[in-house]
């Protein structure tokens, strides 16, 4: 772990904020197994709001979060053993199954997507592009950074979410709802897991700000360019449709928008982590987090409870 050393040193003490903290967050992380089973001819294309090319960005994001999200696991499996924290190594656990289910899951609706004549085999070489000639090429001490970053992220996606729950119930697309409502719950309670792992063995401040930027171009460039392609690929006749061309500022307001958009009122947040005393729960979501376990997983009737197989909590080792 020689690559870590240099970099705990007082500066980076200094910048680095508060470490491990859960007073605003669970430090039981359950793992969940869920099964779906989705069926393509009731995929709706335009599950976001009734808007073809907003919805079409999260079945991109959807295709690309398969391939990050391994890179999550991969990262943070490598590094949970240089973990001195047993209580942090558990989380790191639970982290690593969430993703995993996470990955598998939407790699099953990128399927239905495929079905419905959505380019899912396009999106997956250029993710292995940006993967496989990019992010997964880093030293570990980047890849760290970069992990946390993500996280940080899917984070921010999970409390824009959480906050608008009218969104999810525009589609009568109950799976769809179902699967993004789960993905949003378990990604603000794993919110803070890779960020103290990064600080527990870096806490270089300079680093962790050089993984902010590549996270941000691939989330917010990349997959907004590539959600582009997918209306006319799936509905040539959108070229001419002025329907459609009257709906995409539409569109473009409810993710980017500054008063409402997904990202655009959500910039003070993504941006916060170029504070150096930045910690994911300065942004208290436990109140979120109470009331959607209440509302996803009651076993009369929550919005998960017909697809919900099982749930275990990783063992402490000590």
């Amino acid at each position: 772990m020689s690559a870590f050393q240099p970099i705990k040193k007082t500066l980076a003490r200094v910048f680095a904020g508060p470490v491990f903290d859960t007073t605003k967050q669970s430090a039981v992380v359950p793992i969940r197994h869920m099964k779906f089973d989705f069926e393509p001819e009731k995929i709706d294309p335009k599950f976001y709001m009734n808007a073809e090319l907003a919805s079409a960005y999260f079945a991109s994001l959807s295709i690309f979060l398969t391939r990050g999200e391994d890179l999550v696991i991969d990262t943070a499996r490598f590094h949970r053993d240089f973990i001195q924290d047993p209580v942090l190594r558990q989380r790191v656990t639970s982290l690593i199954g969430q993703e995993a289910i996470h990955s598998r899951m939407h790699e099953e609706m990128n399927e239905a997507y495929r079905a419905r004549n959505l380019p899912v085999q396009f999106f997956r070489k250029l993710e292995h592009y940006v993967f496989a000639y990019g992010f997964e090429r880093m030293p570990q001490p980047m890849k760290l950074s970069l992990m946390a970053a993500i996280e940080h992220f899917t984070a921010v996606l999970a409390e824009y979410m959480m906050n608008h729950e009218e969104i999810f119930f525009s589609s009568i697309d109950e799976k769809q709802r179902a699967i993004w409502m789960w993905h949003m719950l378990e990604e603000s309670e794993h919110k803070d897991i890779a960020y103290d792992v990064y600080q527990e063995l870096s806490g270089n401040y300079a680093l962790r700000i050089a993984g902010f930027f590549p996270a941000l171009i691939t989330i917010l460039g990349l997959i907004s360019i590539g959600a582009s392609i997918v209306p006319f690929y799936r509905k040539p006749s959108n070229l001419i449709s002025l329907s459609y061309w009257k709906d995409v500022p539409r569109s473009f307001q409810l993710i980017f928008g500054l008063k409402d958009g997904v990202y655009g009122s959500s910039l003070g947040h993504i941006f916060d982590y170029l504070r150096p005393s930045f910690h994911p729960n300065d942004h208290d979501t436990s109140a979120f987090l109470e009331y959607y376990k209440k509302r996803l997983l009651n076993p009369v009737d929550g919005v998960l409870t017909p697809y919900f197989v099982k749930e275990f909590t990783p063992a402490l080792k000590r």
